[in-house]
């Protein structure tokens, strides 16, 4: 939740696409979902790896673009969190689910927060970031294949947004060092942290190429309150902005690298990079961005309220960026659904 103010926003956004508690009134980069992230990680505490629970669900939903979807996108998971309830009795639920709204499995779920799921390339590790009544929130990465999950990230203020580089040897993500929030990089066998952008401004919401040699990110470093979406390159240590006018934040890279999925305004969008063309998909009314399917050919973003099978409340809709049709996928149980993302 990136919530209240652009660090809220972005950092909630970070937080709300680092899944949002927000209050999104156009990002007000204040960063208060941003508890302050601070002194982060010189040497990151972890937890040892606990058994979680998974409760596979079986309702399916009939839709028409499954039949046409590549099988990298039909084989691939779509993580995404389902809150209910509100301030101190809110209740956050992450879940996993195919495609085809089959198989929905639980992964985590607390009394509190918890914010911008994000998968490693080949789809086996999940990480999020999670918030316990008056904690900070915390990074954790969830293990497919032994179903366990690992406290990687554990220092005082907020750690939000985490990013896997393809190898999944690297873990980007925001955190506050002075009351700023700044973008860090960790090695993931060593824990060891370099802190990559050290700018007085906001800088959030970080999300890697897919070729390991950039990533994207969203800063307010030229008009406060206003951000845009800038991409570092590691070789030369700099950043270029990539949007120039509206409000534009959380932003995800297609696997080749030609499209960028964001949150601009209050709408989902993509932008094709090399015209600048932006194609608008929906307002959500929960200020999230849209996120690609492994074969970019499809997006995923939450709705707050939709009708699927008769059952009221907050939706996944998946959206053929081709075709230009869509098809939803219900929440769980009427809750309010965030920060989508779809795996290998």
């Amino acid at each position: 939740m990136l919530t209240s103010n652009i660090s809220q926003r972005l950092h909630k956004k970070c937080l709300s696409i680092a899944h949002s508690t927000i209050t999104h009134t156009k990002i007000t980069f204040n960063i208060t979902i941003s508890v302050a992230l601070s002194i982060f990680l010189t040497a990151c505490s972890t937890l040892p790896m606990d058994k979680v629970a998974r409760t596979p669900t079986s309702s399916t939903v009939v839709n028409p673009l499954m039949a046409k979807m590549p099988p990298i996108d039909r084989a691939g998971r779509i993580a995404y969190v389902e809150e209910q309830g509100a301030g101190s009795a809110k209740i956050s639920s992450l879940y996993t689910i195919s495609p085809d709204g089959s198989d929905r499995q639980l992964i985590d779920e607390l009394s509190g927060y918890i914010y911008a799921p994000a998968w490693s390339a080949d789809g086996q590790l999940l990480a999020y970031s999670k918030q316990t009544p008056r904690q900070n929130p915390k990074i954790y990465i969830y293990d497919v294949s032994s179903q366990t999950r690992n406290l990687v990230v554990n220092t005082e203020g907020s750690n939000l947004s985490p990013s896997f580089s393809s190898d999944k040897q690297r873990l980007l993500y925001s955190s506050t060092v002075g009351g700023n929030a700044d973008i860090y990089e960790m090695r993931l066998d060593s824990g060891e942290t370099r802190q990559l952008t050290t700018l007085p401004s906001t800088e959030v919401q970080p999300s890697y190429a897919s070729d390991g040699q950039s990533f994207v990110y969203t800063s307010d470093k030229k008009n406060a309150g206003r951000p845009r979406i800038y991409r570092y390159n590691f070789a030369t240590r700099s950043a270029t902005q990539i949007t120039t006018k509206d409000y534009a934040a959380s932003p995800q890279l297609s696997n080749d690298g030609q499209r960028l999925a964001y949150l601009n305004g209050r709408q989902a969008a993509v932008m094709t990079l090399a015209t600048g063309q932006i194609v608008k998909l929906a307002e959500t009314g929960l200020d999230e961005p849209a996120r690609f399917s492994p074969s970019g050919l499809y997006t995923v973003y939450p709705t707050r309220k939709s009708q699927v099978d008769g059952q009221s409340g907050g939706s996944i809709v998946i959206h053929s960026l081709s075709g230009n049709t869509s098809y939803a996928i219900s929440s769980k149980a009427g809750g309010v659904v965030r920060s989508p993302i779809w795996s290998r």
